[in-house]
C-alpha cells in the first residue's frame, strides 16, 4: 500500500505541474461583526461577464480559484443577505497567484427583512481530514440532549448508559468546539441541549494537528456562535414522561468591538432502569441458580451555566473568555431480589435474599478558558493561544440494607459506602498556521496537560451502634498525568489533489500511589504519531486516502481499583497495571454527490496492539469484570451512507456498517483468542408536512457480537418526533418518543469455567416528551449598522 500511495503522489505531481495555473486566494467577513462568512459565492467573470469559474467560501470563509486566467477579470461575491460586491482584476503571467486578503460584505436590510430561504446545503461533507454532518433542522435533533443529536449522526451510537462509540470502538475522543471539556465525561453530555448544536465533526483519521487519543478516532460537537448583531437569543422548555423537565434560556449580545454569549439550563430527570440475571454455577453433579432482579429509580437534578465573551480588539486580533459551571444531584434507589435453587426447573427456592440500596451524589465541575487568535493580512495566516483550567468535586454515598426471606427470616448488618473525589487540569497549547504561498501551507504546535485526581473510598458495615471496615475497603487513591506533545504538519493542493503529511510527538507520564501503598506505579512512555491525508476532487466528488497512528490511554474509571458493593453477585473494578494500546488506521473514502442523492462509502482497517477489553472472572462466589490488555486486535470493514433528497418535503438518510475483527491474547491463563463481525445499520426518514409540521423517524439496528467470553445479542430502537413552527417563524412545538416501545435490550451471554450467565439490561424506559422554543431578536439591524458605523468614525 506504501509504493501505492508513493506512485500516486508522483503521478499527481508531474502531471500537474507542466500546466501554469492562476491562484487567486482571500476571506471574506462580515462588515460590521468581522465574521467570517461560510458558503459565499465567488465568481470570476471575463470582459463579456461571461463567468470562467466560481466556488464558495469554506466554514473560515477562505476560499482559492484556480483557472487559465489573462487579462482583465471580474471577481464576484454573492451572498444571502449580503450586498454583493465585485472587484475589477488585471491578470498578466507575471503574477500567477493573487492574494486578495479580505473582504468585507455589508448586510443588506431589505433582503433580510424580505428574502426566505427554502433550500438547505446537504447535511454531510467529506473534508480532507474530516467528515462534517450538519445539525441542520432534523426533528429528533430539535429536542432532547447530545446524546439524541449524536445518535442520529452516521457512524455513531451512543449506548443506553451513555457511552458514545464510533464504528462501533467506544475508544473515542470527543471534543467540544476542538477542546476537551468536563461535559465529555461522567455522562454530563446529556447537559447540552440539543438545540445549541450547530454541526458534528467526524474525523476517524485525524491529522496530526489533533491529539494522538482515541484509537476509534475523533468526535468534535461544533456548538452554536452568535451571528446576529445586537441582542438575541430563546428560551426553551422541556417536559418528559418519565419526568424530564428542563429549562434552557440563553441571550447574546454582538456589536462590531464585542460578542458576550450566555447559555444556562435547569434539569430534573427521572430514569427507571429493570435489569435480569439467570446464572447457573458448578457442575452438572452440584449445580446452583440464581436469578436476580434489580430494578432502577434515579432521579437527576443539574444546573450548568456557560457565559463568555469575544472581545475585537482590531481586524486581526480577538480574546476569548469563557466560564462553564456544571453541577448536579443525584438521587438514586435500587431494589434487588435474589432467587437461590438447586434445580432450574423447580418452582421451589433455596433462599431468597432482597438488597435495597439508596444513593446521594453530587457533583460539581467547573471550567475556565482563554483564547487569543491572531490573524495577519494573508487571511490563511493564523496563531492562536489557548490556556484552560477545571476543577470537579464529587461525594457520592451508598446506603445498603440486606435480608434474608426465605427459608427463616433474617437481617444482615447494615453497609454503607462514601467515594469522594476530586481534581485538577491544567491545559496549554499553541498553534500557528504559516502559508508558504497561496496553496501550501505548514503548521506546527506544541500543548502541555497537566491532571491531578485524588480519590477516598471507604466501606463500613455496621455492628451494633459501631461502624466498622468493611472487607478492608478504605484506601485513598491519588492519580497524576502529564501529556506534553508537539506537532508539524504541510499541506498542499495542486489543482484537484490535496495532501497533508503530519508528524505529532506526545510524551506521558503517569503516577497511581495510594494511602496503603497497595498500588504503587508510574509509566513513562513516548512514542511518534505521523499522519498521511490525500485527496483527490473531481467535479462532484472526492476519493480519499488517510493513515494515522493512534493512541488509547486507560480512562481514570478503567484504573480506578475500589469496587462498589452494591451487587451481591457481580462488581466491576479497574486494573492499574493497564497500558495503552497502540493503533494503526487506513481508510479510503469516497463522496459523490449528485443533485438529490449523496453517497458515502469508506473501506477502512484498523491493527490495535495491546487491545484494552472487558476480562471476567469467578472469586469466592463474586463474579469481578475489569479491563485487561491482551495482544492485539485487528479489524477491517466498510461503511455506507447515503442522502437522498427527492423533493423538497423528503429526506431519507441510509448508513450501514460490517466489519470483520480477529483478536489474540490471555489473561490467567485462559485464552482471549476469538474471530467474528457485527453489522450496524440506521435508517432516518424527515416528511415536511403542510401548515410547518415536519416528521421524523429513526431506527437503529445493531447486530449480535461476541468475543471469546460474551455474546451480545441484536440490539435495536426506534425514535420519532413531529414538530409545528408557528408564530411568525419565532417559536417551534416539538414533540418526541425515544426507545418507542421499549425495544433497546442489551441481552448478553458470558461463559466461563463451570458458570452461565445470562443477563438483560434495560437502563432507560420509553420517554415521551413535549418542548416549547421562543426564539428572538432584539435589534433592528439597520441601526446597528448606524451605530457601528458612527463608533468606527
Amino acid at each position: 500500500m506504501k509504493n501505492l500511495i508513493i506512485n500516486t503522489l508522483f503521478f499527481f505531481i508531474s502531471f500537474f505541474a507542466t500546466a501554469q495555473q492562476t491562484v487567486i486566494s482571500g476571506k471574506v467577513q462580515d462588515n460590521v461583526t468581522k465574521e467570517a462568512l461560510p458558503y459565499v459565492t465567488v465568481s470570476v467573470l471575463d470582459n463579456t461577464s461571461k463567468m470562467i469559474t466560481a466556488g464558495v467560501t469554506d466554514n473560515h470563509g477562505a476560499f482559492t480559484l484556480e483557472g487559465d486566467f489573462m487579462g482583465k477579470m471580474t471577481l464576484s461575491f454573492s451572498y444571502v443577505g449580503y450586498q454583493k460586491y465585485t472587484q475589477i482584476l488585471e491578470i498578466t503571467a507575471r503574477k500567477p497567484k493573487i492574494e486578495l486578503g479580505t473582504i468585507h460584505l455589508i448586510t443588506d436590510a431589505v433582503q433580510l427583512n424580505t428574502v426566505e430561504v427554502n433550500g438547505q446545503k446537504s447535511n454531510v461533507s467529506l473534508k480532507l481530514d474530516k467528515k462534517i454532518f450538519e445539525v441542520g433542522k432534523d426533528v429528533l435533533s430539535q429536542n432532547g440532549s447530545a446524546h439524541d443529536v449524536l445518535n442520529g449522526v452516521p457512524s455513531v451510537a451512543v449506548s443506553p448508559a451513555g457511552a458514545v462509540s464510533l464504528r462501533g470502538n467506544n475508544s473515542v475522543l470527543v471534543l467540544i468546539n476542538g477542546r476537551q471539556s468536563g461535559l465529555t465525561q461522567n455522562n454530563a453530555l446529556d447537559q447540552i441541549a440539543a438545540d445549541q448544536i450547530d454541526r458534528i465533526e467526524v474525523i476517524t483519521n485525524p491529522s496530526s494537528r489533533y491529539d494522538a487519543a482515541g484509537s476509534a478516532g475523533i468526535i468534535n460537537i461544533i456548538l452554536k456562535k452568535n451571528k446576529k448583531s445586537g441582542f438575541s437569543g430563546q428560551v426553551r422548555l422541556v417536559a418528559g414522561s418519565p419526568n424530564d423537565s428542563r429549562l434552557n434560556p440563553s441571550l447574546n449580545y454582538k456589536s462590531d468591538k464585542i460578542n458576550i454569549f450566555s447559555n444556562f439550563s435547569i434539569r430534573s430527570s427521572d430514569y427507571a432502569g429493570l435489569y435480569t440475571t439467570n446464572q447457573s454455577t458448578g457442575t452438572n453433579d452440584t449445580p446452583s441458580f440464581m436469578n436476580r432482579v434489580q430494578n432502577e429509580d434515579r432521579h437527576d437534578d443539574g444546573k450548568l451555566l456557560y457565559l463568555g465573551a469575544d472581545y475585537f480588539i482590531n481586524e486581526h486580533q480577538t480574546i476569548t473568555a469563557a466560564f462553564l459551571k456544571n453541577a448536579t444531584h443525584d438521587n438514586d434507589k435500587t431494589d434487588l431480589h435474589y432467587d437461590y435453587k438447586s434445580n432450574s426447573n423447580s418452582n421451589s427456592l433455596d433462599s431468597l435474599l432482597t438488597r435495597n440500596g439508596k444513593s446521594l451524589e453530587k457533583r460539581d465541575y467547573s471550567q475556565l478558558e482563554f483564547n487569543y487568535t491572531r490573524t495577519f493580512k494573508n487571511p490563511a495566516k493564523k496563531w492562536t493561544i489557548d490556556v484552560q483550567y477545571d476543577w470537579w468535586n464529587s461525594d457520592k454515598n451508598w446506603n445498603l440494607s440486606t435480608q434474608r426471606l426465605f427459608p427463616d427470616a433474617l437481617v444482615y448488618p447494615g453497609i454503607r459506602t462514601r467515594s469522594t473525589g476530586n481534581s485538577k487540569d491544567f491545559l496549554a497549547k499553541t498553534d500557528f498556521i504559516q502559508p508558504l504561498d497561496s496553496v501550501s501551507v505548514l503548521e506546527f504546535g506544541v500543548k502541555t496537560e497537566i491532571r491531578k485526581v485524588s480519590s477516598d473510598y471507604l466501606a463500613e458495615e455496621q455492628q451494633g451502634n459501631d461502624w466498622t471496615i468493611y472487607q478492608n475497603i478504605d484506601n485513598d487513591l491519588n492519580y497524576s498525568e502529564t501529556i506534553t506533545g508537539a506537532y508539524a504538519q504541510f499541506s498542499d493542493k495542486m489543482k484537484s489533489f490535496s495532501y497533508i503529511f503530519g508528524l505529532r510527538t506526545e510524551f506521558t507520564d503517569v503516577s497511581i500511589t495510594d494511602m496503603k501503598n497497595t498500588y504503587n506505579d508510574e509509566k513513562k512512555y513516548n512514542k511518534l504519531f505521523p499522519s498521511v491525508n490525500l485527496s483527490y476532487k473531481f467535479s462532484s466528488s472526492t476519493l480519499q486516502l488517510n493513515y494515522s497512528k493512534r493512541i488509547r490511554r486507560p480512562s481514570l474509571y478503567a484504573l480506578y481499583p475500589f469496587n462498589e458493593v452494591t451487587d451481591l453477585n457481580a462488581q466491576y473494578i479497574g486494573n492499574t497495571d493497564l497500558n495503552p494500546s497502540y493503533t494503526n488506521v487506513f481508510e479510503m473514502a469516497f463522496l459523490k454527490t449528485w443533485k438529490t442523492f449523496t453517497l458515502n462509502p469508506s473501506l477502512y482497517y484498523q491493527n490495535e496492539k495491546g487491545y484494552i477489553q472487558d476480562f471476567t472472572y469467578r472469586k469466592n462466589d463474586i463474579f469481578y469484570t475489569m479491563p485487561v490488555n491482551i495482544d492485539y486486535q485487528i479489524r477491517s470493514g466498510i461503511e455506507i451512507s447515503a442522502l437522498y433528497n427527492p423533493s423538497k418535503w423528503l429526506q431519507i438518510n441510509a448508513e450501514t456498517n460490517f466489519f470483520h475483527f480477529k483478536q489474540k491474547g490471555n489473561y490467567n491463563e485462559e485464552n482471549l483468542d476469538y474471530s467474528g463481525q457485527n453489522f450496524t445499520a440506521r435508517l432516518s426518514t424527515q416528511i415536511k408536512l403542510p401548515a410547518k409540521f415536519s416528521f421524523q423517524e429513526r431506527y437503529n439496528f445493531r447486530g449480535a457480537i461476541q468475543n471469546a467470553q460474551t455474546k451480545n445479542e441484536a440490539l435495536q430502537s426506534v425514535d420519532f418526533g413531529l414538530s409545528k413552527i408557528l408564530l411568525k417563524d419565532k417559536a417551534t412545538i416539538v414533540f418526541d418518543v425515544t426507545n418507542a416501545f421499549n425495544l433497546r435490550q442489551n441481552k448478553s451471554i458470558t461463559t466461563g469455567t463451570n458458570y452461565v450467565i445470562k443477563e438483560n439490561s434495560i437502563p432507560n424506559a420509553a420517554r415521551y416528551r413535549l418542548s416549547f422554543v421562543y426564539r428572538f431578536n432584539l435589534t433592528d439591524p439597520k441601526a446597528i449598522r448606524q451605530a457601528n458605523s458612527a463608533n468606527r468614525n
